[in-house]
């Protein structure tokens, strides 16, 4: 199944991408059909953490000249950050050089409290595309990453969650980023040094993983700046394609982010 969350008027609901149209799942709306061109197609989880994964790529950690860890290295993203599929990353004054991640991201199907890796998949929804995007000069200066991946905007995710049904064999899926159509990223699921269910077990063990919670597994080698203008898209087989044009135009987005609210 593909699922996404949309929003028609006032309403918000998650809905079924059946054949190019959207089929309500619940609420006042379920059943119902819409065209997807009808609705405002919205970041497709309501986390309440993004749990990020650091040098999870050995080629990813050598670019960085840091030491593979030997166990996962794992930050917080905002939810604040959560950007949806099509709209700008915004270039903050603040953040200096930024640069883009394209990763494969989890997303949690139900409430996981120190699972095993055996055992973690059953816990997990589906999948889904994820830019880590992030301030890289912040990043190296602060020593933490908390500021430089923290930004409004920072944390595009979507479009849609593939299921398991939809993605069969999640360590063996192709990872792929285009800048401006020149294929800056690409490399297998395979290649990472913790597997999706070594990280839900991880992850797991430490904090407890709700419903629509999202673990960002790592980026591969190949990131690189991105400047206004740009547009970055992160595609995964069985999974989809996460498109996201870059913008500096600071004042415009923040009042279209008020409106929004």
């Amino acid at each position: 199944m593909i699922l996404g969350r949309f929003r028609l008027g006032r309403r918000v609901f998650t809905g079924a991408v059946e054949d190019g149209e959207v089929r309500a799942l619940a609420g006042m709306l379920a059943g119902r059909r819409f065209a997807l061109e009808e609705l405002e197609l919205l970041p497709p989880c309501n986390p309440s953490k993004i749990v990020g994964v650091g040098l999870n790529y050995i080629a990813h950690a050598e670019e960085l000249g840091m030491p593979l860890p030997e166990e996962p290295v794992i930050f917080l993203k905002p939810p604040s950050a959560l950007l949806a599929h099509r709209k700008p990353i915004i270039l903050w004054r603040q953040a200096g050089r930024v640069e883009y991640e394209g990763e494969l991201a989890v997303v949690m199907g139900r409430r996981c409290r120190d699972v095993s890796p055996a055992r973690a998949l059953d816990y997990v929804l589906g999948y889904t595309c994820f830019n880590d995007v992030t301030a890289r000069e912040l990043q190296a200066g602060d020593g933490q990453w908390t500021r430089s991946k923290g930004f409004d905007t920072f944390a595009p995710l979507g479009p849609f969650i593939a299921t398991e049904d939809e993605v069969g064999d999640v360590q063996s899926l192709r990872l792929r980023t285009y800048l401006n159509s020149e294929l800056r990223q690409n490399t297998s699921t395979s290649d990472m040094l913790f597997s999706v269910a070594e990280l839900v077990s991880f992850i797991s063990g430490i904090m407890t993983l709700l419903r629509g919670d999202v673990i960002a597994t790592g980026t591969p080698p190949g990131v690189g700046e991105i400047k206004a203008g740009d547009v970055v898209s992160v595609e995964i087989s069985e999974v989809g394609r996460l498109v996201n044009p870059v913008s500096d135009s600071e004042r415009k987005e923040i009042n279209m982010m008020r409106k929004s609210k």
